[in-house]
């Protein structure tokens, strides 16, 4: 206990010397500090006080800000904020692109910058067409019309497929068939690999089930581990022989989800690392993506015969361990995305974030309800943020069935791949869900960009607030000056993008002009009081502000002394 009082008594200390400095007590302030030798905040932070607050030397507190960019202060604060989405409709550069579908499948090679796209379900038909999009020259190129002509899968929807960036290898496996079409025969799941490389698909075998693998399966999630060359396969629905009779195949629907299973690529062998109901509960239209950094696979989401999950568990590969993150029962008011499935996630194994682009949800009254939304969960503190939501817009009645120029109109069935290296979310196609349009596919491309304010933007914006308040105390002693102040040092720093802070600058230059009587009611910093005392509180309270961006514990202390004092 002894480290505790110890703690108590400094942050005790600390309290009362922000009490002190706040109320110019300058003595008291430092005969406490020398006797105790606690210091209130780091060195860094005391400096940008005297330059600000005592001696008013704005140059020197904007080098002051530069130093403490570039020594990375303000790194903390930047990851702290949310995430800002920029969509983007890309145009390719060619004319020959991807038709309509859903049901389709992308995977991204960030080393040579190469998307590609495999089959879907155009509205009345498999597809089994393969193409590759440069990003650099945003161009689409057709790498196949149909696959199975050259020795590739035959067309399929529902499928899934993977990528080792390092091999240059694509791996598919799974498809859906429609019951009346389901025989004996066409119900072996194959398991092909095209070599990017050399252009030729290998059929690995006609029959995962039959080698200890996953039966035929469609709705499932597929993951590699390049490192040490294993896939995983997880959930997903078993596709039953429309011949059973109706008994047999009512009895079975409870045990048609298919379990955890892995694929050791060098030796060519599946294992069933777990069965369904085996400590994970398998299910449909989830997500599964796998942490290169923490070789954790991670599993969100997804719906179980009329259950919809929002479970978030782990899986440790190395150990064969499973953790559950959050079991989606929680009822803390925390944000987190809604019970649904058809949800397309990516992961940034740098960041360790999760991304999760919703598609079809539960609405309270338990009917679907597509709506788009994006999520990133933050592995590390375990909170999900919301940071876009789109939902179906209606125009007299009917839904429309356009695109916006800024975002792409909600769906579900789409597909969505992230390159983590530019930071860029890629998104295609789907089914936009239009009532008397159930044949519609769409084949529309977007690229999607989460921003923060960069290192940058925080400098510019700290040396705006910093010449704002310089601009401020001149208006009273030199108007002239602060005029020209106005229309160059200050306006240097003006984000005018921004439309808050260009009508603020804007209304800056009125202060010159008001009248005694007006001074209250524009501008609030134009209080009457004696010139010292009054620029003392304001650059106490711009001090205060300025140090919100650095880290916690660099800063004097949050709290007020004064707010301990209760009222008897």
């Amino acid at each position: 206990m002894n480290w505790y009082n110890m703690y108590r008594e400094k942050e005790a200390i600390r309290l009362c010397l922000k009490h002190l400095r706040q109320h110019h007590y300058v003595e008291a302030y430092t005969a406490l500090e020398k006797k105790t030798k606690v210091s209130l905040e780091h060195p860094l932070l005391t400096e940008l006080y005297n330059l600000l607050v005592v001696q008013g030397d704005f140059v020197s507190c904007e080098r002051l800000i530069d130093r403490a960019g570039t020594e990375g202060l303000f790194y903390n604060y930047i990851c702290e904020q949310d995430y800002k989405p920029w969509w983007n409709k890309i145009q390719p550069a060619s004319k020959d692109k991807p038709g309509m579908r859903g049901g389709h499948q992308m995977c991204i090679d960030t080393q040579s910058e190469c998307l590609y796209l495999f089959g879907g379900w155009e509205g009345t038909k498999d597809l089994s067409d393969l193409w590759v999009y440069h990003i650099p020259t945003q161009e689409w190129t057709c790498l196949s019309e149909d696959t199975s002509q050259q020795g590739g899968p035959s067309p399929r929807s529902c499928h899934k497929v993977c990528i080792d960036i390092e091999r240059k290898h694509i791996y598919t496996v799974g498809r859906y068939i429609d019951s009346a079409l389901r025989t004996e025969d066409n119900l072996k799941s194959d398991f092909f690999m095209y070599d990017i490389e050399t252009g030729r698909w290998t059929l690995i075998t006609e029959d995962t089930g039959a080698m200890g693998g996953p039966k035929l399966i469609f709705d499932h999630q597929m993951a590699i581990d390049t490192e040490k060359q294993i896939i995983y396969v997880f959930g997903g629905r078993v596709l039953l022989n429309a011949s059973q009779s109706a008994v047999e195949f009512v009895r079975s629907q409870e045990n048609t989800f298919s379990g955890l299973y892995s694929y050791h690529i060098p030796t060519n062998t599946w294992s069933c690392v777990r069965k369904d109901g085996q400590q994970i509960k398998s299910r449909i239209g989830h997500s599964m993506l796998f942490n290169t950094k923490s070789r954790l696979l991670y599993i969100f989401a997804g719906q179980r015969s009329k259950e919809y999950l929002t479970d978030l568990f782990s899986y440790d590969v190395d150990h064969d361990t499973i953790h559950t993150i959050s079991d989606g029962m929680e009822k803390t008011g925390a944000q987190v995305p809604g019970a649904g499935h058809t949800q397309r996630a990516t992961i940034d194994p740098e960041l360790n974030e999760i991304h999760v682009l919703s598609g079809l949800s539960k609405d309270k009254d338990k009917r679907d309800s597509l709506q788009n939304s994006f999520w990133v969960f933050d592995i590390a503190k375990s909170r999900w943020s919301c940071i876009y939501k789109n939902v179906p817009a209606k125009h007299s009645g009917k839904i429309s069935l356009k695109s916006s120029p800024v975002e792409p109109v909600p769906r579900y069935a789409h597909q969505l791949v992230y390159d983590h290296v530019q930071k860029v979310h890629y998104l295609f196609g789907g089914n936009p869900g239009k009532e008397g349009f159930s044949k519609l596919r769409l084949d529309d491309f977007w690229s999607l960009q989460l921003s923060r304010p960069s290192k940058e933007h925080l400098i510019r914006r700290c040396k705006y607030l910093l010449r704002k308040h310089c601009y401020q105390e001149l208006t009273k002693s030199s108007p002239c000056d602060a005029m020209s102040y106005l229309q160059t040092e200050l306006a240097q720093v003006v984000d005018h993008c921004d439309p808050h802070e260009t009508k603020e600058f804007q209304l800056l230059a009125s202060t010159l002009f008001a009248s005694n009587e007006e001074e209250d009611d524009i501008i609030d910093y134009m209080l009457v009081d004696s010139e010292p005392q009054e620029n003392f509180h304001l650059r106490t309270n711009l001090f205060n502000t300025l140090v919100k961006f650095f880290p916690e514990e660099m800063t004097q202390p949050n709290a007020n002394l004064v707010d301990l004092i209760t009222i008897p």
